[in-house]
């Protein structure tokens, strides 16, 4: 059994976040502030994953487990990396159009693994950019340097290009390609890759790719809730880690008179049906053991796993109540929907570190496990290593629900904020305040 799962809530929240942060601590490159993906060997950089330590440096000063000294010289190693990094767009280069591509080598900067030049993990990357800056504010000379380097990162990115002519911005480009075939269909966790490139002052999208957008969402009612959907816990998360959703709405939102916050909390009441109905029988899944997301999984290549017949899908965005579904379940995807349903997050992640305490080392959560699958010794399949999303998203939900700082400090980034007012948001922390100054 977990010893963490018998802790009062705010002690149990602080082992869990700051187990976390030590993954950027622990595996950062000094020599350039890039963060792998994964805690495994040979890992490249997932640009994305750096975007979350960018966000995770100021939370850490904030509460006292770095000084701010160290988290400004961590900053700039990956804006100067990034400022300086190869942008031709060549098979070997880091990015191109102010774009970069989705894995990297964790020395060189250059891509790897064939990978795509990724929009929405550029943007997360440039969230986090926009953290730090918005953070570092003093006037030194580090930090104002950071805040020039931030800003000119976040202007040399052509958003317009991303779309390719089309109407919505385009999913990735690979330099032998060029586009991918598919751009962003059907809600996702891509609203805040179109604020920022709505915000831009540069390059933004045109006025009408937003609404293209929107208009590809999907509404339905599942288990008796109206939602939009959306498979996977991430794509309800990952915007909401930077933006605070609570009572702002687009156009269509407006409409359905809700927000995205509410149907946030409406993916946690559908995951937990799902998991409670268990339509394939999978071992574990109840109403307080969910979490169907993106995350390391189970393959077909496992002859050490005991009669099992299924199809197993590697790494894969797990989905409710579509699927695919092969018994894999996200610790960390549970976890960061604590603003959403902090009562029902708490009782599920204590019953997971109760039930299989495999899936935490050294306070850090795997980021998955499958009770259906089993070893010789009748232990349940868990994710080997930690992945760097996972402790990103963590630590950034736990901290807007505790205190709700990263929230209230994005409110100050006008790129953001602009963003989201020219995609059609408005009410709540957009309007402006009684005195006519400007929102903060």
């Amino acid at each position: 059994m977990s010893q963490l799962s018998t802790l009062p809530d705010d002690v149990l929240l602080e082992r869990l976040q700051r187990a976390a942060f030590g993954y950027f601590v622990e595996h950062m490159n000094p020599a350039n502030g890039l963060v792998p993906d994964t805690s495994r060997a040979n890992s490249p950089v997932s640009i994305a994953v750096v975007g979350f330590a960018l966000s995770a440096y100021p939370v850490a000063v904030e509460r006292g487990w770095m000084e701010r000294a160290e988290a400004v010289r961590r900053s700039l190693l990956a804006l100067r990396f990034f400022r300086d990094s190869d942008q031709s767009g060549s098979p070997t280069a880091t990015g191109y159009k102010g774009f970069y591509y989705h894995f990297l080598d964790i020395h060189t900067g250059a891509r790897v693994w064939r990978s795509e030049l990724s929009m929405i993990d550029s943007a997360l990357l440039l969230a986090g950019v926009l953290t730090a800056a918005t953070y570092f504010g003093a006037d030194n000379a580090a930090e104002t340097e950071l805040r020039e380097l931030a800003d000119l990162l976040y202007r040399r990115v052509d958003w317009c290009w991303s779309q390719d002519g089309g109407g919505t911005i385009r999913q990735g480009w690979k330099p032998d390609s060029g586009f991918l075939h598919y751009g962003w269909e059907g809600y996702s966790e891509a609203i805040v890759l179109y604020a920022l490139a709505l915000g831009s002052p540069t390059h933004p999208i045109s006025a009408d790719c937003y609404p293209a957008w929107t208009a590809t969402y999907q509404w339905e009612n599942l288990y008796d809730n109206d939602f939009l959907f959306a498979g996977p816990l991430f794509e309800h998360q990952f915007s909401h880690a930077w933006i605070d959703f609570r009572g702002i709405r687009d156009r269509f939102m407006r409409e359905k008179r809700s927000d995205y916050f509410e149907n946030s909390r409406c993916a946690v009441f559908v995951q937990r049906k799902y998991t409670a109905l268990n339509p394939h029988e999978f071992v574990g899944y109840d109403e307080n053991c969910w979490g169907l997301s993106a995350c390391d999984g189970p393959s077909d290549e496992r002859p050490d796993l005991q009669n099992e017949h299924r199809r197993l899908f590697g790494y894969a965005a797990r989905g409710v109540p579509y699927g695919p579904d092969d018994g894999t379940l996200s610790p960390p995807a549970v976890l960061a929907s604590l603003p959403f349903a902090p009562d029902l997050t708490l009782a599920a992640i204590r019953n997971i570190l109760l039930r299989y305490p495999q899936v935490l080392t050294h306070d850090r959560l795997a980021t998955s496990f499958n009770a259906t699958l089993v070893d010789g010794d009748g232990q349940p399949w868990v994710s080997s290593g930690h992945y760097g999303l996972d402790q990103g998203i963590v630590l950034m939900m736990i901290e807007n629900h505790r205190s709700e700082w990263i929230w209230q400090l994005m409110r100050g980034c006008a790129y953001l904020s602009d963003g989201l007012r020219q995609a059609g948001f408005g009410e709540g922390w957009l309007e402006p305040p009684i005195d006519g100054g400007a929102a903060t």
